[in-house]
């Protein structure tokens, strides 16, 4: 290897926007993400679904028609 060429790795610590901080080996220093393990929905299992534009609505109004119907 050449000497002199390569960037200085070091300990630096990760930020989160939700206050979660992570020491890490990086050549950076103090970086800050958006989302981490601790907050991220896949992680915590707290995910949402969320209906935009009600499209289970229009999914059951296109559909009522094939359901059996007890008579």
């Amino acid at each position: 290897m050449k000497s002199k060429i390569h960037p200085e790795y070091e300990l630096t610590t990760v930020s989160c926007a939700c206050g979660n901080s992570i020491e890490v080996g990086s050549t950076k220093k103090d970086i800050r993400v958006e989302i981490c393990s601790k907050c991220h929905p896949f992680f915590t299992g707290k995910q949402k679904l969320i209906d935009t534009a009600g499209r289970i609505e229009r999914f059951r109004k296109k559909y009522a028609k094939f359901q059996k119907t007890d008579a």
